[in-house]
């Protein structure tokens, strides 16, 4: 099980970061450790990735991903985080064991920067968060 936050800016673009250790980029995010919640572990994860606390907002998708041949199954949450500017920005501190940038994403940057699955994830969770709905996804797509 994962959780991640959205993180925007005014313009609605998402902050991706860019893991040292992958060869694409990803919204702040990570595994949820035992006896953590979801949200949780998003808000732990911001921490550890960007040096600075937030409170996850409203959860905007759920995206059940299938077993493949390498991995079970699993469940991820995309919780709001908020809208920043350059003040809310300046004192992001990565930890350079763990990434390498960061950058504010439209959805096109998000589709070149990440794989399909997590950049349908990604671009589901801007509409929600736009739109103030939650949506409910399978393997990135939308159940209904």
């Amino acid at each position: 099980m994962g959780a991640a936050v959205l993180i925007t800016d005014a313009a609605g673009r998402a902050l991706l970061v860019e893991p040292v250790y992958k060869d694409y980029w990803e919204i702040v995010g990570g595994c949820v450790d035992a006896d953590e919640s979801p949200r949780q572990a998003a808000a732990r994860e911001v921490k550890e990735e960007l040096g600075r606390a937030v409170v996850p907002g409203r959860l905007l998708v759920t995206d059940w991903v299938p077993p493949r041949p390498d991995r079970t199954e699993g469940m991820m949450f995309v919780y709001d985080g908020g809208t920043l500017d350059e003040v809310g920005t300046a004192d992001i501190l990565l930890p350079p064991d763990e990434l390498r940038s960061w950058a504010w994403c439209t959805e096109e940057q998000i589709r070149e920067r990440m794989p399909e699955l997590l950049a349908r994830r990604v671009v589901a969770a801007l509409r929600a968060k736009a739109e103030g709905t939650m949506l409910d996804l399978e393997n990135g797509f939308r159940t209904h």
